[in-house]
């Protein structure tokens, strides 16, 4: 079973920028897509930035232009790089994984969550 562990988040400042890390462990395993989601007080959990293992990536209307996800396939970790952050931004952050088992059945894997709170 693939473990998804993320780094922490903390507080910034508006216009400021932080680094979100995700790290999965656990026995090898194919992961076709990693990415980030994300869920304020009040709102339903959104999808943030994901990326293919080919590198294709997909981002929210709300964060293209200020946010960029990156991966090392062969340490299987992703990188969320978050710039000109605002306090909207503020949520948890979840690490995603979509993985296929040695069964071949597709699974989603989750991170504990991490939160970010951006201050005006």
């Amino acid at each position: 079973q693939v473990r998804l562990t993320e780094s922490e988040g903390g507080l910034v400042h508006s216009g400021g920028s932080l680094r979100l890390s995700c790290a999965a462990s656990g026995r090898p395993a194919s992961i076709n897509t990693m990415g980030w989601f994300r869920q304020a007080p009040g709102k339903e959990r959104e999808l943030v930035a994901t990326i293919t293992s080919g590198g294709s990536t997909n981002y929210a209307g709300s964060v293209k232009g200020r946010f960029t996800i990156s991966r090392d396939n062969a340490k299987n970790t992703v990188d969320l790089q978050m710039n000109s952050l605002e306090p909207e931004d503020t949520a948890l952050y979840s690490c995603y994984a979509e993985t296929t088992d040695y069964y071949g059945l597709t699974l989603e894997d989750w991170g504990q969550g991490t939160l970010v709170t951006v201050s005006s």
